[in-house]
C-alpha cells in the first residue's frame, strides 16, 4: 500500500471526523445536566445552516453571518428544551424522547416549505485550493473547520470552567439535587446546555457547508454517526469525543477507499454496535456507583 495514499485518506477523514464529534459534543451538553438528549439535532445543524445561507443571501458580512446563524441556534435549542424536554423532566417521563423527534421532523418539513428541496451551494471567502504539506494534499477549507472545532469547544470549556453560569452548569452536571440545595435553578440551567447546545450544532452547520452543500437532508447522515462517537466516546467525556470523532473519520475514509463508499457507513454502525453491546458507559465513560 502507498503510506502517502494512506496518509491522505486519514487525515482527510480526521478532519470530518471532527464535525461529528462537535455534533457528538452537543449531545454531552445537554445529557450532564438532564439526562437528556436531542433526537432532533441534525435538524438544527440543517436549519441553521439555511438561516446562515439566507443571511449572506441578503448580503450579510461573513462574520455576522457567523454570529446570526450561532444566535438562531442557541434559539433553537432553547425552543427544544421548552416544547420538548422541560415538561417530559419535570413528570420524571421519557416523553422527551418522542418529542424531540416530533419538533426535528417539524423542522425538516418546514424546511422543505421554506427552502425547498434542492440542495444549495453555501459561499465561503475561504479558499478551497489545496495545499501541500508533506505530501498530503490539505485545503484552507478543511484547515478552518478543524479551527472551528477547536475553537467553539475550547470557548464553551473555559466558560464551563471561568464563570459562575458555568461552575452553576459543572454543578448541576454533578448532582442536581444538592445543586437545587445550594439555590442553583436546575431548569435554567438546563436551559443553558439545550442554548449551548444549538448553538454548537449551529456551528457545525456553518462549518460543513461548504463542503456538503446546504439542503434538508444534510445532516442526515452526520446525526447517526455523531451519536455513534457520543456513545462509543461516552456521554460525559469531551476529550474522548474528539479522539473518537478523529478515529471514526479516518477509519470511514480507509473503509470507502480500500472496500468501497457503499461501506463507508458501516464503521460507525459496528463501532456503536460494539459500545453498546461491551461497555456501554463508553470508551471515556465512568462506570455508575450505585449506592444500596
Amino acid at each position: 500500500m502507498n503510506t502517502q495514499i494512506i496518509a491522505q485518506m486519514v487525515v482527510s477523514g480526521a478532519l470530518m471526523g471532527l464535525v461529528y464529534a462537535l455534533i457528538a459534543y452537543g449531545f454531552q451538553l445537554t445529557y450532564a445536566t438532564s439526562k437528556s438528549i436531542n433526537f432532533g439535532q441534525g435538524e438544527l445543524v440543517m436549519l441553521s445552516a439555511f438561516f446562515s445561507l439566507t443571511l449572506l443571501n441578503f448580503g450579510a458580512p461573513y462574520w455576522l453571518m457567523i454570529i446570526g446563524g450561532l444566535l438562531f441556534g442557541a434559539a433553537l435549542g432553547l425552543l427544544v428544551e421548552r416544547a420538548a424536554v422541560r415538561l417530559a423532566l419535570q413528570q420524571k417521563s421519557e416523553g422527551w424522547i418522542l418529542l424531540s423527534i416530533i419538533l426535528g421532523l417539524l423542522g425538516f418539513s418546514a424546511a422543505e416549505n421554506i427552502w425547498g428541496r434542492d440542495d444549495r451551494p453555501f459561499p465561503t471567502p475561504i479558499s478551497a485550493d489545496a495545499l501541500h504539506v508533506f505530501g498530503i494534499n490539505i485545503t484552507p477549507l478543511e484547515i478552518s473547520v478543524a479551527i472551528g472545532v477547536f475553537a467553539v469547544m475550547g470557548l464553551v470549556e473555559l466558560f464551563k470552567r471561568k464563570t459562575l453560569l458555568g461552575k452553576a452548569f459543572e454543578a448541576v452536571a454533578a448532582d442536581r439535587d444538592a445543586a437545587e440545595l445550594m439555590g442553583i435553578s436546575a431548569t435554567r440551567t438546563i436551559m443553558l446546555s439545550y442554548g449551548l447546545s444549538g448553538m454548537v450544532a449551529a456551528m457545525a452547520g456553518i462549518l460543513i457547508a461548504p463542503i456538503t452543500t446546504v439542503g434538508p437532508t444534510m445532516a442526515s447522515a452526520l446525526i447517526l454517526k455523531a451519536f455513534a462517537v457520543a456513545v462509543v466516546a461516552g456521554l460525559d467525556s469531551g476529550f474522548g469525543v474528539v479522539l473518537i470523532g478523529i478515529f471514526l473519520g479516518a477509519l470511514e475514509s480507509l473503509t470507502s477507499f480500500y472496500v468501497g463508499s457503499g461501506w463507508r457507513e458501516a464503521p460507525g454502525l459496528i463501532l456503536l454496535i460494539l459500545a453498546l453491546a461491551v461497555r456501554p458507559n463508553g470508551v471515556f465513560g465512568k462506570a455508575a456507583i450505585v449506592k444500596v
